[in-house]
């Protein structure tokens, strides 16, 4: 591992963080992010943070500072194509992937990073949107958490039946033809954010966090990412098809997901974890995609739920 720059004022994060380049079996540079637990804390685990398709460490840096002040380490991967990791396309902007199994190779890179740190045990996953669909197939691969936590988990990607009826032959013929790396039609390399009044948004009602997001991206474009690209949706829609056909691990797992998410499926979230063993599932009411940063008046404390779902999960495997 080498360090790898990191921008800790914009992150706003806890005080004890650094991050790491490290390589993938397919020779991609990734960037791993490493907070630490609050020193004055009782140490009760890592949480394998798992971040959507606009993630980067240090989006949610102020989430890692929850995690820190109540003893958790965080672990966060710039996936490829994402932050300052590898690019996969000659556009920098594309969203894109070559195939969605390469991210279990980032997955892979960032436990590398895990144990060569020495984190402390357990390992949590909490999943967010694109995250917890490759955190659900790290499981099925043998991903060794004791428990997960999934905010508007991507098992399945809302559209109208007009939209999926187009969406799987035109992204399959653009893979097919060689144009994979084109934007999905309507996509640009713009950033939303900065696109995006916050009014019009649909991630947050969160006004405070969502100026934090506009902020850190004015100040580091290079974090940023635009939309997606065929070879992403296409590869996106077939991992969701496959994840679906397969059973729920044994692993405790809560999942939140809001009730006005335009991003996600909601019933195919309701399908998981209506058959997953040792599940919790809540529906924000009137909350948007991101209900980890939902005001209190709507999200409740989403991350109070998830603390107290860990430390039961801790003691029982204490015990």
């Amino acid at each position: 591992m080498e360090e790898a720059k990191f921008y800790s004022e914009l992150a706003e994060g806890p005080s004890a963080a650094n991050a790491y380049w490290t390589q993938t079996d397919d020779s991609v540079r990734v960037r791993v992010g490493a907070y630490q637990a609050e020193a004055n804390t009782a140490h009760k685990g890592t949480i394998l943070l798992m971040l959507g398709r606009f993630g980067y460490i240090e989006r949610y840096g102020r989430v890692a500072k929850s995690f820190a002040e109540n003893g958790f380490a965080t672990v966060v991967v710039d996936w490829r194509s994402q932050g300052l990791s590898d690019r996969m396309a000659k556009d920098p902007q594309a969203g894109h992937i070559n195939d969605f199994s390469d991210y279990q190779k980032d997955v892979a890179a960032m436990m590398q990073v895990v144990e060569e740190l020495d984190l402390p045990k357990p390992y949590l996953l909490v999943g967010i949107s694109m995250g917890a669909c490759i955190g659900l197939r790290s499981m099925w691969e043998g991903l060794p958490v004791a428990g997960a936590a999934f905010i508007s988990p991507m098992w399945g990607i809302k559209m109208s039946v007009l939209q999926r009826f187009a969406a799987w032959p035109l992204s399959w013929a653009a893979k097919r033809l060689g144009q994979g790396r084109r934007y999905v039609p309507g996509e640009t390399g713009a950033i939303y954010v900065l696109e995006t009044a916050f009014t019009e948004n649909n991630l947050t009602h969160n006004e405070v966090m969502y100026e934090y997001w506009v902020n850190q991206a004015k100040a580091a474009p290079e974090l940023q990412i635009g939309g997606p690209t065929m070879s992403w949706l296409f590869g996106a829609l077939l991992e969701c098809r496959r994840l679906s056909s397969m059973p729920s691990p044994n692993t405790p797992c809560i999942t939140f997901c809001g009730e006005l998410d335009q991003l996600v499926d909601n019933a195919a979230i309701k399908t998981r974890m209506v058959n997953w063993p040792n599940g919790e599932f809540c529906i924000i009411r009137n909350a948007k995609h991101d209900v980890l940063t939902e005001v209190p008046e709507i999200g409740g404390d989403v991350m109070s739920q998830i603390f107290d779902f860990f430390s039961k999960v801790a003691s029982k495997g204490a015990s």
